[in-house]
Order: structure tokens, then C-alpha cells, then sequence
């Protein structure tokens, strides 16, 4: 029988630090700014490793992107902000009302997993790429430098993707721990996160092996 324990040091860490959700956003924010809206305007680095086979259609796709990350980024303050809890007084109708803990901790463990999923597996296959044990056929370019985009993702595109993930999902623990959430049904939902999370990774690297081989 499970026998209840009262929260560790490092729980209790978490539960007092609102820092992840903060760095989190400035982190997306940056990223969103200094690389997808630079890509966006055609000023961007990936820009110098080939030419795409349809620019217009590369550059609507990096703006896009770095508004959906820049505004995820800035939910993630939601995890710390009062109004992650309880609705503003000033929105009609539901002004007053508790927020419930899933509301907001579903899309961003979907979104920590995907973020996380997509580093570990991007970091693996780009290094067997680099070292010659398998071929990425990179697709939308009509020209490109495989090896030097291959080093970009490995040392800058998925370490951003890595980080974001963990703050991500740190700041989603503080959350959990400072809801109603009891501690114990987050310790055992944490266990079959992390598997599920595994379980992507591996997903990702079995389909970026077969269909970019």
C-alpha cells in the first residue's frame, strides 16, 4: 500500500518558484523575435544555408510560428498570475470563477512533451545524420548546405526546443503543486508523463528515420 509522504525539498522548491514560467516567457519571446520574425522578413540565418523551393510560403511559415510562440510563451505566465485561477472581475459572465487546474495544465504538458519529444529526438537523429549513420532528405529546398543546417538544429534550433520544454514543465509543476491537484495523484501522474514523453521521443525518431531516409 502507497504511504503518503509530505512534499521533498525539491518539491517544495518548485512550489515556491515562479521563475520557470517567467524565463519561459522571455525565452520564447526572444526566440520568436530574433529568429522566427527574422526569418519572416528574410534576414534570418537558415536563410544562408540553401534556397527554398518556395521563400514566400518559408517566410508565412516562420511568422506564423513565432506568433504562436510568443503568444504560448506569454501563457505560460498564466501558471503564476492569479488570473490562472481565478477569472478577472472585469470579463462578463464568468468574472469571479475558479479556474480548474486542467484547464490549464492539459495544453501546456501536451505542449512541454511535444517541445521535449521534438529536442531529444532532433538532437539524436541530427547527430547520427552528422556522423554518416543515416541520410535526412531535408524537404522545401531546392537548394541547401545539409550539413551546416544539420549542425544548426543540433546546437541551436533543438537545445531552444530543450530548454523551453523544461522550463515549460517546471513551470506547470508549480502550478500542479499550488493547485488543488493533491500531491500524491501528481507524483503518479508524473511517472506515466515521463513515459509518455519516452514514448513520443521514440515516435519521432522511428518517423523521422523512415519517411526522411
Amino acid at each position: 500500500m502507497y504511504k503518503f509522504k509530505e512534499e521533498t525539498a525539491f518539491e517544495h522548491y518548485l512550489k515556491k518558484s515562479a521563475w520557470p514560467a517567467y524565463v519561459g516567457c522571455i525565452w520564447a519571446v526572444l526566440y520568436a523575435v530574433f529568429v522566427r520574425f527574422l526569418e519572416a522578413a528574410g534576414s534570418g540565418i537558415i536563410t544562408t544555408f540553401g534556397q527554398a523551393e518556395d521563400p514566400e510560403a518559408l517566410y508565412m511559415a516562420s511568422y506564423i510560428a513565432g506568433v504562436v510562440i510568443m503568444f504560448c510563451g506569454f501563457c505560460l505566465l498564466g501558471l503564476v498570475k492569479p488570473w490562472g485561477k481565478i477569472v478577472p472581475q472585469w470579463i462578463p459572465l464568468i468574472g469571479g470563477r475558479h479556474i480548474h487546474p486542467l484547464v490549464l495544465l492539459i495544453p501546456t504538458l501536451f505542449g512541454t512533451a511535444f517541445l521535449l519529444a521534438h529536442a531529444i529526438s532532433g538532437m539524436l537523429t541530427k547527430s547520427l545524420f552528422l556522423a554518416g549513420i543515416i541520410t535526412i532528405n531535408f524537404p522545401g529546398w531546392a537548394e541547401l548546405n545539409a550539413h551546416s543546417l544539420a549542425l544548426w538544429d543540433l546546437f541551436f534550433y533543438e537545445p531552444w526546443f530543450l530548454i523551453m520544454g523544461v522550463l515549460a514543465g517546471l513551470a506547470a509543476i508549480h502550478y500542479a503543486l499550488t493547485s488543488t491537484i493533491r500531491l500524491i495523484i501528481i507524483r503518479r501522474f508524473t511517472i506515466y508523463y515521463l513515459l509518455f514523453i519516452l514514448l513520443l521521443t521514440i515516435l519521432f525518431v522511428i518517423g523521422t528515420i523512415i519517411n526522411f531516409k
